[in-house]
């Protein structure tokens, strides 16, 4: 792995000991991104703290959910949050072989049509500036009902906080679905190509 823009630090203190032990429980080590972060300890308990919450939520689909956050950080270009978010998909239970083609689910022939407007939904939300349209917006609203295209939308505003943070501290894949055997995340075709 490149090296990160801020050099790791030492993962301290009772919180510390607390975030060691679960990542090790987890991943078998600690993330070096847990390190770049822990420059700024209440930054990065406010960012596992929002992550958590969402975690929480219950009104969307837990794999429209994975598919949103995915195809939100491929348009971030956040490797590790694509690596991360396919690791947990595994180990939650959810359709791993789904997962594994988010970054090209507009080649994919894996994709319901709702899942296809999720997906759409997360890639308008994260382009600058977001480009939802009303009729996406209104499809949603049908396929979902109001309290998960809220939901949708918090999550996939979670996801561009928390990608565009790693992609600026140079936080990259740390390989965790590699780790666990999975096969490698679809590559996303180059803009303006599609696959055969």
């Amino acid at each position: 792995m490149a090296s990160t823009r801020i050099p790791a630090t030492e993962v301290t203190g009772v919180r510390g000991a607390l975030v060691t032990a679960f990542s090790r429980r987890m991943f078998g080590r600690v993330p070096e991104s847990i390190g770049v972060l822990w420059h700024h300890p209440a930054v990065f308990t406010g960012l596992m703290g929002l992550g958590r919450k969402a975690d929480s939520w219950r009104h969307l689909d837990r794999e429209l959910a994975t598919f949103a956050s995915m195809a939100a950080a491929g348009v971030v270009g956040c490797g590790f949050c694509l690596d991360l978010h396919y690791f947990m998909s595994h180990h939650r239970g959810l359709d791993e072989a789904r997962a594994r083609e988010v970054p090209r689910w507009r080649q994919s022939t894996v994709f319901s049509p709702v899942e296809r407007r999720v997906m759409e939904y997360a890639e308008a939300m994260s382009q600058t500036p977001p480009a939802v349209t009303d009729e996406l917006s209104a499809a949603l609203l049908a396929d979902l009902g109001a309290p998960a295209l809220v939901e949708l939308t918090a999550r996939v505003g979670a996801m561009n906080l928390s990608a565009r943070t790693n992609v600026a501290l140079g936080i990259r894949s740390e390989e965790f679905a590699a780790s666990c055997g999975l096969a490698p995340l679809a590559a996303r075709p180059a803009e303006g190509h599609t696959a055969a």
